[in-house]
């Protein structure tokens, strides 16, 4: 089906993208798999060619454009090129709306520039051991102590955490028993503040060429100067970008699946067995058939998400149901997908035994598929 959700503009992106995808990404992706992650020279070219700084404002060195659909073009092309870029997603679609929204006038001074160059990479670190998809339940605290805030705690699964130079802390300055998301506040760690520590890079079933690591902070002292936002607010703020945050993984399990369906396209029609092609039985047809039915319906109730989201419009509740809907519907197509490969499909040397790895992850992270439904369910007023 012919999408409108994009413009000429969006279009003359896409081909730059897609060259430096093929040009600066593909030859690489293998060493950078190998090394669990990219390297910092990929994000300083992606600030030279201003694919990191869209939506930084133009006296800051970034393009003044905050019109996400950038960042699904950006997606859209990777996922085309059977690779995956999750640490500049994290940076670009989870961590920046923060620093965009909260930052004071200083804040932007001192770190926009960085951002928009790719000089300055980033984290955002919410998750603890026992904490989970719970963040009320955060247990990371940080005492004011005269200009400065003493952090103490520890954080896990934190994309990006390894070489990141601004770290968005979630952290209790308050305890209110009787409301549990009260009291918690973003603070931004910056790398080398004594205290802070990197502990395990964590081996992960896919997404390999995305660093994920666990952090430490012990009497770590973080500048008042340092927060973003209003003491005890976070709990609204997280609330507020979750929607994009989990749009992003919705973009990322359709632009997947569409590279999963593209690629067994590829394979069943020169693949033979007993004397023909896999193509030729009725039922690669109709297992490909229903992929690309799932397909177009997930791809049009994301743009329609995408739209309402580029709007302002895009509820908590429906940006659950495009990432239920889509992460759901890539976990099916995927295994789908991987069958008609046969045994080739269980080797890492074919793309979609990797797009199966990296497909589980999306049913879990910024949400899991049961946190979406109850969402949803309460939205119904269950």
């Amino acid at each position: 089906m012919q999408r409108t959700l994009f413009t000429d503009d969006h279009e003359t992106f896409r081909a730059l993208v897609r060259d430096v995808v093929a040009n600066e990404v593909v030859p690489h992706y293998a060493a950078w798999e190998k090394a669990g992650r990219l390297p910092r020279s990929f994000f300083e070219l992606l600030g030279s060619l201003g694919l990191l700084g869209m939506a930084v404002p133009e006296e800051y060195g970034g393009g003044g454009r905050p019109d996400y659909r950038y960042n699904v073009v950006l997606q859209e092309e990777a996922a085309r090129a059977l690779v995956t870029l999750g640490t500049v997603r994290t940076q670009l679609d989870v961590v920046l709306p923060y620093f965009l929204a909260y930052a004071d006038a200083g804040q932007r001074r001192r770190w926009f520039p960085g951002l928009a160059s790719g000089k300055l990479l980033t984290a955002v670190a919410m998750t603890e051991p026992g904490t989970g998809s719970d963040l009320a339940g955060i247990r990371t605290t940080a005492v004011r102590d005269g200009d400065a805030y003493v952090l103490n705690g520890a954080k896990t699964f934190i994309t990006g955490g390894l070489l990141a130079d601004l770290v968005i802390v979630v952290a209790r300055t308050a305890s209110d028993p009787g409301n549990r998301r009260a009291g918690l506040t973003l603070l931004v760690v910056e790398d080398g503040m004594p205290g802070f520590t990197r502990g395990r890079v964590l081996d992960k079933l896919g997404i390999k060429v995305q660093d994920t690591v666990e952090l430490a902070f012990d009497d770590v002292r973080v500048p008042v100067a340092n927060r973003l936002g209003e003491e005890g607010a976070a709990f609204s703020y997280l609330g507020h970008n979750l929607p994009q945050e989990r749009m992003t993984v919705a973009v990322g399990s359709v632009a997947q699946t569409r590279a999963a369906l593209d690629t067994t396209v590829a394979y069943v029609k020169e693949r033979e067995v007993f004397g023909r092609t896999v193509a030729s039985f009725q039922h690669t047809k109709f297992e490909l058939a229903a992929v690309s039915a799932e397909l177009e319906a997930a791809q049009s109730l994301l743009d329609r998400a995408v739209l309402e989201l580029v709007e302002g419009r895009l509820s908590g509740a429906d940006a659950a149901k495009a990432k239920l809907f889509c992460t759901e519907a890539q976990a099916r197509a995927v295994d789908r997908c991987l069958q008609l490969f046969g045994g080739y499909g269980y080797l890492l040397e074919y793309p979609i035994a990797r797009l199966y790895a990296d497909a589980r992850i999306t049913r879990i992270y910024a949400g899991t598929s049961e946190v979406m439904k109850v969402i949803i369910a309460r939205s119904l007023g269950l």
